[in-house]
């Protein structure tokens, strides 16, 4: 998986005088738990941006003023409501010898035959839970629709790798190609047609 760095700065002070005075500065106040303790910091808003606002998942390298350097991913965000500028984060420390469970897009992959025939790709979950060592992590889960007919689906237990474990249900759909309003209306109206015709060999 891909990583990116955000340089920030640790924190003493964390009550709510501070960190209103940190977002006027153009700071987001974040908390870093899985450790021995948690590690507050802050670092400018603008650092975030690839990390927040994209479709992509990423683990975090935190490196701070003092000199320490830890892994992590995101946990949590607080959006403000109306603006949606971000107000705080959580990260969770990564460890290379313990599991994570993050949450990555699913990429489509080849071409449904019951699309070609007028269906219609519905995805039904654009991310999946998976859990993995940091270093097995997948930049996302890969769905091969190639072999989906009409009316078919592809769930979670026909999707993944062997480098990591998916956190779903085995029911749980990932995509489905439904039957189009045009094609149902084009059957309809064929079966309508069969069962005016003559039987064969009869004459009208």
């Amino acid at each position: 998986m891909k990583s990116i760095t955000i340089k920030g700065s640790e924190r003493e002070s964390v009550g709510k005088v501070a960190t209103k005075a940190l977002r006027n500065a153009g700071a987001v106040p974040c908390v870093l738990y899985g450790g021995d303790q948690p590690v507050h910091f802050s670092a400018e808003e603008k650092a975030f941006k690839t990390l927040v606002y994209t479709p992509n998942a990423h683990t975090v390298v935190i490196e701070l003023e003092n000199g320490k350097s830890l892994n992590a991913i995101l946990q949590d965000i607080q959006v403000h409501p109306v603006s949606d500028k971000i107000l705080h984060l959580d990260f969770f420390q990564t460890f290379e010898d313990k599991e994570v469970t993050i949450e990555v897009p699913v990429k489509v992959t080849g071409v449904s035959k019951g699309v070609l025939a007028g269906g219609v790709l519905r995805l039904n979950n654009r991310k999946l839970k998976v859990k993995a060592l940091p270093k097995n992590l997948p930049d996302f889960v890969e769905a091969d629709i190639t072999p989906l007919e009409m009316g078919n689906k592809l769930y979670v237990t026909q999707v993944g790798a062997p480098e990591y474990a998916i956190m779903h249900p085995d029911n749980t759909v990932v995509c489905q190609v439904r039957i189009s309003r045009a094609a149902m209306k084009a059957a309809q109206e064929a079966a309508k047609a069969a069962k005016g015709a003559p039987a064969k060999g009869k004459k009208k």
